[in-house]
């Protein structure tokens, strides 16, 4: 700082120099020479010796180490947009982190939930007395057939995605078409994927036994629990559809459950 003050008083003794040298000679010019008589020469001369003059004189007064007096007041005012964008920012963030953790879960359709609770499989055989008809005995079928409107829903999902496969024990011919017609009525052989041929019967418990084991479906659905226990070793998984004990498993193969679309999760 000292060194620079003291070079700038000499600069300034110096320009003070020049400027007196600069004004004597003026004057003598102009006492000894006219003005008229003056050339164009030596007036641009003089002139840019005195804008020359003028100009370090100006450019002295300001100092080299002085800051000017306007830059902090930009530079305040970048921080401060910075500082604004810095507190913006982790609003905005926290705004993104809520709408991702709000976002309204979907639930699964029911044809998921079919085919995860079906485990993938791909061939299915259901007993049609107390799980498809509202009718529990081959009895009852002989007077009429009546399709549960509840399990519809679920049965055309089982089509979609499985080859089923119906079968009951009926005590004769007229039981077997009531029962087609009701089957018909309900839409199960235009809406879903299940023909007339895939409805078997049988005249015995035993012949319905015969039916599982030789489709070898993936999934057995049935409401007599002896043909469950018989057929546990030989088919991979089993519904047992009984209202007395729901969720007693009488194999680690076989589920229970009231009704098959409780155990769809549709009840």
């Amino acid at each position: 700082m000292a060194e620079s003050s003291s070079s700038t008083e000499e600069i300034v003794r110096l320009i003070k120099r020049l400027s007196g040298y600069v004004a004597f000679k003026m004057s003598n010019l102009f006492s000894t020479t006219p003005i008229r008589n003056l050339d164009s020469r030596s007036i641009g001369a003089i002139a840019g010796l005195a804008i020359a003059v003028v100009f370090t004189w100006r450019a002295l007064r300001t100092q080299p180490g002085e800051p000017q007096r306007r830059r902090p007041k930009r530079r305040m005012q970048s921080d401060e947009s910075s500082s604004a964008a810095d507190v913006s920012s982790p609003h905005e963030d926290n705004n993104g982190v809520q709408d991702h953790f709000f976002q309204p879960v979907k639930q699964p359709t029911l044809g998921q939930i079919v085919r995860q609770k079906l485990s993938e499989g791909r061939k299915v055989t259901c007993r049609l007395l107390g799980v498809i008809l509202e009718e529990s005995s081959p009895e009852e079928l002989q007077k009429q057939a009546t399709v549960r409107s509840s399990v519809m829903e679920v049965l055309l999902e089982i089509t979609k995605c499985c080859d089923l496969y119906l079968m009951e024990r009926v005590l004769d011919d007229e039981s077997e078409a009531k029962v087609l017609q009701a089957l018909e009525t309900a839409g199960i052989f235009t809406s879903g994927g299940l023909v007339k041929d895939k409805v078997l019967f049988c005249s015995t418990e035993i012949g319905r036994t015969s039916f599982v084991r030789q489709l070898e479906p993936d999934w057995h659905i049935d409401t007599n629990p002896e043909i469950s226990t018989q057929l546990a070793r030989f088919i991979k998984f089993q519904l047992h559809v009984s209202a007395a004990k729901p969720g007693e498993r009488t194999a680690p193969n076989v589920f229970t459950s009231q009704s098959i679309e409780q155990f769809f999760g549709c009840a």
